[in-house]
């Protein structure tokens, strides 16, 4: 290489480097991945004026904010002018922000005010736009996330699943073992943690009192607007317990996190109890419901459900009974009076591994990605499918198409008969359709007799494993509500859920024939049209009106 073609190729290596430099130190909207962006934003706060309104940047690297403004157009707002690095929520109200977000928070100089009906916000830097986010129609005490394009609530929990090791449970079914749940928070000693959707259960009321006069440590965390309204008959037994000293918190106002609070748990010393079932005559009672509960003799689950409780029952939206009934009028409403004889009984069973779900947080994810991962089976025992386009649904249908054995059991309560009875049309259809081997089946029990009175089961069992806990597979259930979830794997834990549900299953065989699986073309297709008509007919409506209802 002659000494003028190098001193060029040199020349050529400098500029690059240099504009190489320039970019890192000046970034610009266009850049791919900008040092600094928007990451969420917090518009509409509870109280009057808005207080609290907060701004979250990411920072890439330390930079100095000297000359960094946010804007939404109409204000302007100067960073700190010292150097930032990582997310940082930034507010022209830093104390009142703090109280909303665990960021750390840096206050703003200026004025900056996000509107409640949208926004479009930008991140300058020495008035050259660094990055740019928009949000619209900002709902009460939501945060903005830009990258999800989602709102979540303020002070949600982000928290991971859980796993365990290999363990030994109590597997039981409702009503069959109905005392099974009292009995088990009876033997509390040190802590006793239940958390529920309602608690109308004089049993389970009984065993919180004989725990807390046993120097038990017991709090109790309910939710606070039930569908229909808290009844007389709960507020009665809540004020059993708080004049017993049992601490009880209902989850109410302005600052709940979720649409409701609907798990069904407890954690009994190093015991961790998960159910389907509300703590109420219809469930855990055995006065009406099919539902699934386990026991597990696992201290890394309780310690996990007993931090959960925790992180619910500090949240500012967690008001004490006390405070909660003042001034109240409270719903008439009559308990579940059945009587059913018990058909499967409790039973010791193994797991491999153990692993603790919670929503909005993780249970969805990890059971789509348990469904996608059926090889062999998958039987669903649910009050409800929400929607044909629902994530879980699509899941399911992606196992069939793939040959797994899907069975699809749905509840027959009034509430939801109708809506379920024109899913399992459809299911059975497209699983004829498609030559799947699919099933939908609504469940009969007026017309047989099955030892309950209806459906209230939110569990599935996916090859060797089973998922159940307080998830209905309702619209929005899973990014909504608060629910806990626990998934048994490998051992002997499935197997007892998988007899449960086809015993279930097969009641309903005397009165219609099931849909053979892997019809394939138009003979197909017509003889499942059929069959569906009759089907049709079975489904309509029951006799009487179940007035133990809630979900």
């Amino acid at each position: 290489m002659t000494l003028r073609r190098a001193v060029l190729v040199l020349a050529l290596l400098l500029a690059c480097s240099g504009c190489a430099a320039a970019t890192a130190q000046a970034p610009t909207a266009t850049e791919t991945v900008p040092n600094a962006t928007l990451v969420e934003a917090y518009p509409n706060p509870v109280a009057d004026g808005d207080p609290g309104e907060f701004v979250a940047v990411r920072f890439r690297e330390p930079t100095n904010a000297t000359g960094w403004t946010i804007t939404d157009g109409n204000t302007v707002a100067h960073l700190p002018n010292r150097t930032v690095e990582g997310t940082v929520a930034f507010s022209t109200a830093p104390e009142e922000a703090r109280r909303h977000t665990d960021r750390r928070v840096a206050g703003l100089d200026g004025r900056l005010l996000l509107a409640d009906g949208g926004d479009e916000l930008e991140l300058r830097r020495n008035g050259e736009a660094v990055h740019v986010a928009r949000y619209r129609n900002a709902p009460e005490s939501r945060v903005r996330e830009f990258d999800a394009g989602e709102w979540r609530p303020v002070g949600a929990t982000d928290l991971e699943p859980v796993h365990t090791g290999s363990g030994e449970a109590t597997a039981f079914v409702l009503p069959d073992a109905d005392g099974r749940t009292a009995q088990t928070l009876a033997r509390a000693d040190h802590r006793l943690l239940l958390a529920g959707y309602t608690l109308t259960s004089e049993d389970v009321t009984d065993a919180l009192l004989a725990a807390r006069r046993n120097g038990a440590d017991v709090r109790v965390l309910l939710d606070g607007s039930p569908v229909g309204g808290v009844t007389e008959r709960q507020a009665r037994l809540l004020d059993r317990l708080a004049d017993g000293g049992v601490e009880v918190r209902l989850l109410d106002g302005p600052h709940t996190r979720y649409r409701h609070h609907h798990p069904k748990y407890a954690v009994v010393d190093d015991r961790a109890l998960v159910l389907t079932e509300n703590f109420k005559p219809a469930g855990t009672g055995g006065m009406s419901s099919r539902g699934w509960g386990v026991a597990l003799r696992d201290a890394a689950a309780a310690d996990a459900l007993a931090d959960l409780h925790a992180a619910d029952r500090e949240w500012r939206a967690a008001t004490p009974w006390t405070s909660y009934r003042a001034g109240r009028d409270f719903a008439d409403a009559d308990p579940a009076l059945g009587n059913f004889e018990s058909r499967h009984a409790a039973r010791n069973v193994s797991y491999d591994a153990a692993t603790v779900l919670v929503a909005p947080d993780n249970a969805e994810d990890a059971l789509v990605a348990d469904l996608d991962g059926a090889d062999d089976r998958i039987l669903v025992q649910q009050v409800e499918i929400g929607s044909r386009d629902g994530r879980l649904l699509r899941a399911v249908l992606r196992a069939a198409d793939r040959g797994v054995t899907v069975r699809i059991h749905l509840s027959d309560g009034w509430y939801v008969e109708a809506d379920n009875a024109a899913l399992a049309e459809w299911l059975n259809r497209r699983a004829g359709a498609e030559g799947w081997d699919l099933e939908a089946r609504v469940d009969d029990a007026a017309e047989t007799s099955v030892g309950y009175e209806k459906v209230h089961t939110k569990g599935v069992v996916v090859d060797d494993a089973v998922v159940l806990g307080s998830l209905n597979w309702a619209n929005s259930a899973g990014e909504e509500n608060r629910e806990v979830l626990v998934r048994l794997d490998g051992g002997s834990a499935a197997d007892y859920y998988a007899g449960v549900f086809e015993s279930d299953w097969a009641t309903g065989d005397a009165e219609e024939e099931s849909l053979p699986a892997g019809l394939l073309g138009g003979v197909a297709v017509a003889v499942c049209g059929i069959l569906l008509v009759a089907r049709k007919v079975t489904f309509v409506g029951r006799d009487g009106v179940v007035t133990d209802w809630q979900w």
